[in-house]
């Protein structure tokens, strides 16, 4: 129901999730736009959480243990990534993935995508390049580094 509304304003769906916090149910629904077409204002995303809010209203959305809350937001500086394509677009890029099962001993790889195929995602660490399985990853992000350096 969500992503036909999104996509007609022009926005990319990057997660849509319910939450608990507080005893408060919410529906968190993640948006972006390119930086090229203008990225994201405060204006865009007030606009779409009310149609996503209309369309959830008229479709009679009504999920398990009733009342929610809809926060509508972009993904941030550190986003989500959850399809192969999001990876794809993130080459050269740094990231934090965690696995369902270990790779050569670990779970937890911080480093620079190198590659991203329809199946693994290659990952430049400290320790060496890794390929992890998109079935075998159980969350990533990428890393927002400040920039160090300058004159004083």
């Amino acid at each position: 129901m969500v992503r036909p509304v999104v996509e007609s304003a022009g926005l990319e769906l990057v997660d849509v999730a319910f939450h608990r916090e507080q005893g408060r149910r919410i529906l968190r629904v993640l948006v972006d736009r390119d930086p090229v077409e203008g990225g994201l204002d405060l204006e865009t995303i007030a606009e779409v959480s009310g149609r996503i809010s209309r369309r959830l209203d008229l479709e009679d959305f009504d999920p398990p243990g009733g009342r929610y809350e809809l926060e509508v937001s972009s993904p941030g500086v550190e986003r989500p990534l959850k399809q192969p394509l999001d990876f794809a677009k993130r080459v050269g890029e740094k990231v934090k993935v965690k696995t369902v099962e270990p790779v050569e001993g670990a779970r937890t790889f911080v480093g620079t995508i190198s590659e991203a195929s329809p199946t693994e995602v290659t990952i430049v660490t400290e320790e060496g390049e890794r390929r992890i399985a998109f079935d075998n990853v159980s969350s990533a992000r990428t890393v927002f580094e400040w920039a160090r350096g300058g004159s004083r």
